[in-house]
């Protein structure tokens, strides 16, 4: 699966020499101010990670981008594939050391932000570099690709602009005292497995472990889900996707190509997309190749999960193209 942008084009587009110059010039008189006045000591691992909404956005993300680079996830609890890119990127943060921050923006609370930044689907990751925004990708990743997007990041932050990241001090937690051990369930080993693969990649290790835990408990709901998003990540990820869309564009009753294409909207995000996709297959077909179709619908919604709004709309429009 090759995620849009993660070619790093946006920053190698993001201007003229002189901007860059300007831009960390300005970089470096930051830096000598917060040094000046005390500040840019260390911080603690959780200070990695930060929430951001839009009251804040100039002083958490365009002030603090003048002394290290950035990353912004935007995302929404309704969002299925964000609940997996999420916990990786807070991951990837820590593991980094310092070298980006972390921004997390609710998109259903700052739609301002969305809008300026021009996001037609969630997950959606952007930087910010000394003041300058650019696109890294949107949708899900494969961890491995998202680690080349990330060294290319701070390469380009250090090479261009001068900035060499936060000082992290590993101590530096609040109040110091240890965290307290969450429970542990009987399948907690093997989900934790079967996130791991995930994360790295392996989409058949992760299926495996969800479809376990699933043999002794088959309605464990994160199992579900778990193997819901396993399996969609499995099927996209050796797609072409200009050839599915322009096969789906030129086969609008195919189910195959139908099918294949909404695998790929739900993938970038782009769920009432998918659905609308796929209800209006079902409405072009019969037989065999409308309860394909049917079949694959109800699995993007395990995708999404029931609770979701656009879930119940996509069913109600179901029912109105079977009956």
């Amino acid at each position: 699966m090759q995620p849009r942008n993660m070619s790093m084009s946006g920053v190698v587009d993001l201007g003229a020499v002189k901007a860059a110059q300007e831009a960390k010039a300005k970089a470096e008189q930051a830096r000598a101010e917060a040094a000046r006045t005390g500040g840019g000591g260390a911080v603690g691992p959780s200070a990695l990670v930060i929430d951001v909404d839009e009251a804040g956005f100039e002083s958490e993300v365009l002030q603090r981008s003048t002394e290290v680079p950035v990353v912004i996830d935007f995302w929404a609890e309704w969002c299925e594939p964000c609940k997996q890119l999420g916990p990786l990127m807070e991951r990837l943060a820590v593991e980094y050391n310092g070298r980006f921050l972390l921004a997390k923006i609710d998109v259903d609370a700052n739609q301002m932000l969305m809008q300026q930044f021009g996001i037609q689907g969630i997950p959606a990751v952007f930087a910010v570099v000394a003041g300058q925004a650019l696109p890294l990708f949107q949708g899900a990743a494969p961890e491995a690709q998202i680690r080349q997007t990330l060294d290319q990041l701070v390469q380009v932050a250090e090479e261009r602009f001068g900035l060499t990241g936060l000082t992290v001090d590993p101590d530096a937690a609040a109040g110091g005292a240890a965290p307290e051990a969450e429970p542990v369930g009987p399948y907690d080993a093997t989900l934790e497995a079967a996130a791991r693969a995930l994360d790295a990649g392996d989409l058949d290790g992760a299926v495996r472990a969800y479809r376990t835990v699933l043999a002794e408990d088959p309605g464990h709901p994160e199992a579900a889900l778990g193997l819901a998003q396993a399996e969609l990540l499995a099927r996209v990820q050796d797609l072409d996707p200009q050839a599915v869309r322009r096969d789906a564009a030129d086969r609008p009753a195919d189910p195959a190509a139908q099918i294949a294409a909404a695998d790929l909207d739900l993938v970038g995000g782009h769920v009432e997309d998918a659905f609308g996709r796929l209800v209006d297959t079902v409405r072009r077909t019969a037989g065999e190749d409308r309860e394909a179709v049917r079949r694959r619908l109800l699995e993007l919604f395990e995708v999404v999960g029931a609770d979701d709004p656009r879930v119940a709309a996509a069913r109600r429009a179901l029912a109105r193209a079977l009956f």
